[in-house]
This record gives structure tokens, C-alpha cells and sequence, in this order.
């Protein structure tokens, strides 16, 4: 029996939890509370950060409850948020408060997100996120990538 009434919600519910237990096991949490968090904090920092037009082309990649968190309170312009390495981990940094994750380092959050994304959307659509990313924030998003596509080939 259908939990949400409609098969679309009830698939959506289940790959958002397929996703939020991925993040759950990168850091080594039984909180989906964390992971949502972590998920919630990576993605608006990251959305600030893109253009557009990858915006969107990412959004549309991701389950539909997810694209909901992703699109959550953003206001589109054209006017392009250029976080590099320190600010981004600050920003995503500053969205983790109440967690166990908040006085510790942002990276291993922000890897596992990007590991999720990683090994869930397609690999074009990954090349063209790395693609505006400034060098030092594609190196956080090439190492999940990189283990990602090690373990779609296993």
C-alpha cells in the first residue's frame, strides 16, 4: 500500500531517504536529522554559487522533495555569488548550528553531499558543475566525484 496516496510522492519520499541515509553513512551518523541539515546547507551554498542556467540544469536532476530543499528561499538573480573555498565552507558552516556537525569540520558534510550528488545524477550534468566552479571548490566536488564514479563502476 502506498504510504503517501500517489506513487510519485512515495518515490520521491524513497530517494530522498536513499540519499539522506548516503549522507548518514559518509559521516558516520544515525541523525537524519544531520544529514538533511548538511544536505539542506550544501545545496543553497551551492545554488548561490552556480549560474543560471546550471542552476536549473541541476535542479532538475535531483528527486522532486529534494529539488524542493534546493529551491527552498532562493531568489534568483543575475548577479552571481562568488564564494571560493573559505567562504563557502563558512557559509555551509554557519547552516549547521544545532547539530554535532557544527563545531566540527565543514568538509566532510560538504563531501558527502557532493558524494551523493555525485553518484546520483548524471555524469554531464556533474562536468558541467565542476565546470564554474572556482579551482579550489572543484576540489571538494573531483574527490566525491572521483570515489563516486569508482563505486558505479564496481
Amino acid at each position: 500500500m502506498s504510504l503517501a496516496g500517489l506513487d510519485v510522492f512515495d518515490s520521491t519520499l524513497q530517494k530522498t531517504n536513499e540519499w539522506l541515509q548516503q549522507i548518514m553513512q559518509e559521516l558516520g551518523t544515525e541523525s537524519k536529522q544531520e544529514a538533511y541539515i548538511a544536505l539542506r546547507a550544501t545545496l543553497h551554498t551551492l545554488r548561490d554559487r552556480l549560474p543560471l542556467e546550471v542552476v536549473a540544469h541541476l535542479g532538475a536532476q535531483l528527486p522532486m522533495l529534494v529539488r524542493g530543499i534546493y529551491y527552498e528561499g532562493w531568489k534568483p538573480s543575475l548577479k552571481l555569488c562568488k564564494l571560493h573555498y573559505d567562504e563557502f565552507l563558512a557559509c555551509v558552516m554557519a547552516s549547521l548550528v544545532r547539530t554535532s556537525l557544527e563545531t566540527s569540520d565543514p568538509e566532510p558534510p560538504i563531501r558527502a553531499v557532493f558524494h551523493t550528488l555525485a553518484s546520483n545524477i548524471a555524469p554531464g550534468e556533474t562536468q558541467k558543475v565542476m565546470g564554474v566552479l572556482p579551482a579550489d571548490l572543484r576540489s571538494l566536488w573531483e574527490t566525491a566525484n572521483t570515489t563516486a564514479f569508482r563505486e558505479q563502476a564496481i
